[in-house]
């Protein structure tokens, strides 16, 4: 007698999915809005970059709730929740200092805030992949 397991992942609660997807184009508008103070210097560039930071800062930690909701909610030996949510830990940290540097002076956040700008974006990335993904894994028993 063969018994077939199954294990399935159900996609992202639509709150959930659009908060997740609406951090890549905010990180991402931040890096490219440094990409412009570093070949202008117009210290508006800088500006509008905080503001995005800002913006994918308060997206990325409401993500963060749904995915520890979902990290309390699954299974222990599963990984797969366990990793997205220290990613998006990560994402968030780092986008925090992110902000702490794009609060100096607009001189003052070059080259350090464009790096931590690339990381964030990076992070914030490979996070929204992992978040929507529906992968369904079944074996036999």
């Amino acid at each position: 007698m063969t018994a077939t397991i199954s294990s399935y992942r159900t996609t992202p609660h639509p709150l959930h999915a659009s908060l997740l997807a609406g951090t890549v184009p905010l990180f991402l508008g931040a890096l490219l809005s440094d990409i412009a103070y570093y070949r202008t210097y117009q210290i508006q560039w800088s500006n509008f970059s905080a503001w995005l930071i800002a913006g994918g800062l308060l997206f990325c930690g409401l993500a963060l709730l749904f995915a520890l909701v979902n990290l309390i909610r699954a299974e222990p030996r599963k990984g797969r929740p366990l990793n997205y949510f220290l990613l998006l830990v990560a994402t968030w940290v780092l986008g925090f200092f992110n902000a702490l540097e794009h609060a100096k002076d607009a001189w003052a956040t070059m080259p350090s805030g464009l790096l931590l700008s690339v990381i964030v974006t990076l992070l914030a990335c490979a996070a929204t992949w992992m978040g929507l993904s529906n992968l369904r894994a079944g074996g036999a028993a």
